[in-house]
């Protein structure tokens, strides 16, 4: 599994990339991120599609983790 690097862009870009890498891996995703609006974006549609959500710190950047 890849981790999507989503950092420096800003929304919708990375709730999109998020949706396009769930066509390749519909159970799990992993998400670089650099800002708490992305952060936010992510996790409401990841929660909404049913995954399970966690972040880790990762110095400036947020790396989500959602699994269903």
């Amino acid at each position: 599994m890849n981790i999507i690097d989503a950092r420096g862009m800003s929304c919708p870009q990375p709730v999109l990339m998020t949706k396009n890498a769930l066509k390749k891996s519909p159970d799990i995703v992993q998400i670089l991120v650099d800002n708490e609006t992305a952060k936010g974006n992510i996790e409401r549609y990841l929660s909404h599609e049913g995954f399970l959500v966690e972040f880790q710190n990762q110095d400036d950047d947020i790396l989500i983790m959602g699994r269903k």
